[in-house]
């Protein structure tokens, strides 16, 4: 199976209006930039996007609430985007806020084929509205189930022609987990190079779970906030 393509709207080519996405990153850190913008260009709208946060105003996934494109957003941190801030109190955005350890584990049971499990985060807070509730050992738990997407999309630092992925420090963060737990997984990677070029023991993500790769280009890699004095 061929998985390099030739670039991100090449990537991106059969995401459709409606489609759920998980899309990797922390803040600004280590985000799929050339995929969003390749979805941007692109157009498509109504979607359900998975991702620890919104980016900010004018970049990240900023740029596709800017553009209408978001219908709901599943997050954990809104911080800094005053966009998005904007359509949630409008009515605009249907937002589904997760407590961020349940939203890695969520995702990280769908990796692992783990439909449900029980966690005692949100436990007698709005987010237990409607959930499954059981005590173990004295203490109150709420079900959650795992977290799938139709597509993950995630960036790396380097990955192979088989789609092999190793990521620089801590921008591994979700994308780890997501790239098991999207049907198909897109990694976008600063350098692509040839099978057998990267150390077994360095790979983050093996190239079973990656179905699309490509090398990206002009990266910003902006920092969400830069504190040079407190």
């Amino acid at each position: 199976m061929k998985k390099v393509v030739a670039n991100a709207d090449e990537a991106v080519k059969d995401i459709q209006d409606g489609a759920t996405i998980m899309l990797g990153g922390f803040g600004l850190c280590g985000i799929p930039e050339n995929c969003i913008d390749a979805l941007v260009k692109k157009g498509v709208r109504d979607l359900t996007c998975i991702s620890n946060n919104a980016g900010v105003d004018d970049f990240g996934l900023g740029l596709m609430l800017k553009t209408r494109q978001i219908k709901k957003m599943m997050s954990s941190y809104v911080g800094e985007n005053a966009e998005f801030e904007r359509q949630l109190l409008s009515g605009e955005l249907e937002v589904d806020l997760i407590p961020q350890g349940t939203l890695a584990t969520r995702i990280q049971m769908a990796g692992m084929g783990i439909p449900a499990f029980y966690t005692p985060a949100g436990y007698g807070t709005e987010i237990a509205a409607g959930k499954e509730v059981r005590e173990f050992n004295g203490k109150m738990y709420l079900m959650e189930h795992a977290l799938h997407a139709s597509f993950a999309i995630v960036k790396a630092w380097k990955g192979d022609a088989m789609g092999n992925l190793v990521f620089r420090k801590t921008t591994r963060n979700f994308s780890t987990s997501m790239a098991r737990a999207g049907d198909i997984t897109i990694a976008e990677v600063e350098e692509l190079v040839e099978p057998g070029s990267l150390n077994p023991d360095a790979i983050h993500v093996p190239g079973i779970y990656v179905h699309r790769i490509f090398q990206g280009h002009a990266y910003e890699k902006r920092i969400e906030r830069k504190t040079v004095k407190i």
